[in-house]
């Protein structure tokens, strides 16, 4: 059976609307779950990535082991990876356990903070002496191109986990502000508006 040109466009009207609908979940589950899913992508970025620049040989437990025992600053790249799950975990570990109040002003910010501008400081040190002899880049291709997307992805991440702080803890205390405009509202209500009471009579004296 077809369907009349009125019945199409309320289908056509209808699907816009869900479409519409399915958008806007999804932009505000991407707002108020930044924080988690900016975790989910530092543990998997920087370690996909470094995977990727140990090509045609991807990183795996037998390897890590080897890349463990034979770490060097100057040269190895797994601590790169290393830096993000542990930053990742302590930040998540400290939004997990703060309430509305200390993800506005308590510790979630700062410890935030100090673990990104630590592995900043770590991770741009490393980068001077990874890639500090400009020489050993030729004819290295896509491995050390890899390597340099590793490095960025670290750095981006830890501006990116303050960003996400920050804009956090602002939106919580708007949360605060508002509800405690609210319980005075309601007060005030409750008791009548003294004040304005007073001042009425007062008028009425003059």
């Amino acid at each position: 059976m077809g369907f009349s040109k009125e019945e199409r466009t309320k289908r056509v009207l209808r699907g816009i609307k869900t479409v519409f609908f399915l958008i806007t979940m999804l932009i505000s589950l991407l707002l108020f779950s930044a924080p988690v899913l900016l975790v989910i992508a530092d543990l998997l970025l920087p370690s996909a990535l470094l995977s990727a620049s140990l090509s045609p040989s991807p990183l795996s437990l037998q390897s890590l082991s080897s890349h463990l025992s034979n770490y060097d600053f100057r040269y190895s790249l797994i601590d790169i990876p290393l830096i993000s799950i542990i930053r990742s975990a302590i930040i998540l570990c400290v939004y997990s356990l703060c309430d509305g109040p200390r993800l506005s002003r308590g510790p979630y910010l700062g410890i935030a903070t100090a673990c990104s501008v630590s592995s900043l400081v770590f991770v741009s040190v490393k980068a001077s002496y990874v890639f500090g002899d400009l020489r050993s880049d030729e004819g290295a291709g896509y491995g050390r191109a890899m390597e340099v997307l590793l490095f960025i992805c670290s750095l981006v991440m830890a501006i990116g986990h303050v960003v996400v702080a920050y804009r956090t803890s602002c939106r919580e205390r708007r949360k605060l502000l508002v509800y405690k405009i609210d319980i005075e509202a309601v007060s005030a209500c409750k008791i009548g508006f003294p004040r304005y009471q007073k001042i009425i009579k007062e008028e009425r004296v003059k």
